[in-house]
């Protein structure tokens, strides 16, 4: 796979990637290694920089840098956390489907899960400016559109009354499961930092 053409592919004619990727042969190991690992690298390694090396302003406290070491494990933690989070994201699209008369076939559930990731992680790259974070918000709700692009196609053939149902409950409970994930990284550093003083 050239991961470049995907990655513009699925970020700018989504409609069009959907159907190739639905046809193409694969499984969860090559899309993880050959796409997702490099990909959800992007966004760990510009938090890392923006945080060790650029730093952000916070009012009435004045200019942060965190240290190179504890702005390394929080970007590895990142990092392990937003893989294990798009494996948990394919889990769910794969165990509801039947539930809204989709097909149960888990190597198709992680596609829609891993490319639809794809403008959040590219855009990560911004987090080397931590003020511009919200940015990848932004993009990271573009992811959305895809996911619910990649329902529409079907990959999982999903009958058309039941994709955006479908879409809304897999985004209600990613968002959970995404929230539990972002607390136990903002638990494991303020438990360092807290031990620290």
């Amino acid at each position: 796979m050239d991961i470049r053409a995907r990655v513009q592919g699925i970020i700018t004619k989504p409609k069009d990637e959907w159907v190739k990727i639905k046809e193409e042969p694969s499984n969860i190991t090559t899309l993880f290694t050959s796409y997702a690992i490099i990909l959800a690298a992007i966004p760990a390694l510009a938090s890392f920089i923006g945080r060790a090396f650029v730093g952000y302003s916070v009012p009435f406290v004045g200019w942060i840098r965190w240290g190179i070491g504890r702005a390394l494990i929080y970007a590895i933690f990142s990092y392990i956390l937003s893989l294990i989070g798009v494996y948990v994201i394919g889990l769910i699209i794969y165990f509801l489907a039947p539930s809204f008369s989709s097909k149960k076939d888990n190597i198709q559930a992680m596609k829609l899960a891993i490319y639809s990731m794809t403008p959040a992680w590219v855009a990560g790259v911004l987090n080397i400016i931590p003020l511009l974070g919200f940015l990848v918000i932004i993009a990271s709700l573009y992811g959305l559109y895809i996911l619910y692009l990649g329902l529409n196609t079907p990959l999982l053939d999903t009958p058309k009354d039941k994709v955006l149902t479908y879409f809304i409950v897999i985004v209600i409970v990613s968002i959970v499961v995404l929230v539990i994930l972002g607390v136990i990284l903002g638990s494991i550093f303020a438990a360092s930092y807290v031990a620290k003083i």
